[in-house]
């Protein structure tokens, strides 16, 4: 494997200093969906925790830091569920919080952010807007300014979903990742590699918010004037350097997807196997949705990775009339 700044004793490290609460989170094959992809296919579920997203894992072990170097204060930008993970890690280790959000983001997201204690602040513009006013409250008020994949705990916190499913994952062929801020793709993809070389990593994101794929397409930085998806969580513009040559080594392809196959992908997992997830994590199943020929006959792993949503939304969306292929 090429260079890369994540470390597998590092990753292993991580897991002795992640509430347990947010670990070893159920893995099981999904009959249910099979028949409607065509293939083989388990489901790493990262929503069935207090966050109901993965983004715990890496806080906690960025939470841990801070708490151990005496650092009592920090920020981060959020499109919600780095921030309700950053308050919730920074809550149980005296940590005060402010998570600065697009007053566009999910509504649920911003008030659980709220009731587990942190400061919100809202900023008009995207996620982008976002990480630019709390880069600015991190150097003017001198405090730390947690920035999610370009912070390695972030990264290697994730990673340990990819310790389970070496762990635990009956023989896979394919491990289908959410691409956005890429500390998942990076963090799984990168212990996937290590321990199981010959399983395929596809990274996904959406049609709507492409600039961590074209960059990894064309092995260099690529960013984007705007986006146009309901994937908040994976909906980036400026691709981070050093995630993007994490992200080259690990990763075997990275495909983009429409809305509506999101879409579908939330109404199956709904319909099929129970679940009511947010956009960014039925990624998976719409990747499967659009290439079912490149899937057919093997064992895919899905990464669930988040089920924060507004419910009169969510219902919009699933409650449409169902997505046909041409």
């Amino acid at each position: 494997m090429q260079e890369t700044r994540l470390d597998t004793a590092r990753i292993r490290a991580a897991r002795r200093v992640i509430d347990p609460i947010f670990l070893d989170t159920p893995l099981y094959r999904c009959e249910a969906l099979e028949t409607g992809l065509g293939c083989t296919v388990s489901i790493k579920l990262e929503t069935a925790n207090p966050i109901r997203s993965f983004k715990a894992r890496g806080t906690e072990v960025v939470a841990n830091l801070l708490a151990d170097s005496g650092s009592r204060v920090a920020v981060c930008a959020s499109a919600g569920n780095l921030g309700q993970a950053l308050a919730w890690s920074g809550r149980s280790r005296g940590i005060d919080v402010t998570v600065v959000a697009s007053r566009f983001a999910t509504v649920a997201k911003l008030d659980r952010i709220r009731a587990l204690g942190a400061r919100l602040e809202l900023v008009d513009g995207d996620h982008e807007t976002a990480r630019e006013r709390a880069a600015a409250i991190a150097h003017y008020d001198g405090i730390r300014l947690v920035e999610d994949s370009l912070d390695i705990e972030t990264c290697e916190g994730a990673a340990t979903i990819g310790l389970e499913l070496m762990d635990t994952a009956p023989a896979f062929d394919t491990v289908l990742i959410a691409l956005g801020g890429g500390a998942l793709a990076t963090g799984v993809g990168h212990v996937v590699k290590a321990l199981a070389p010959g399983v395929e990593v596809i990274c996904v994101q959406p049609l709507g918010a492409p600039a961590m794929t074209y960059s990894w397409r064309q092995r260099r930085v690529v960013t984007t004037d705007s986006t146009n998806t309901i994937a908040d969580g994976v909906a980036g513009r400026y691709p981070i350097p050093a995630v993007l040559n994490d992200l080259l080594p690990v990763a075997d392809d990275a495909v983009l997807v429409q809305e509506a196959s999101i879409i579908a992908g939330m109404r199956m997992l709904l319909t099929h196997a129970g679940l009511i997830v947010e956009p960014s994590a039925a990624l998976g199943i719409a990747a499967i949705l659009e290439d079912p020929d490149r899937f057919a006959d093997r064992h895919v792993v899905t990464i669930v990775c988040g089920s924060n949503v507004d419910v009169d939304v969510y219902q919009h969306w699933v409650g449409a009339a169902p997505v046909r292929r041409s």
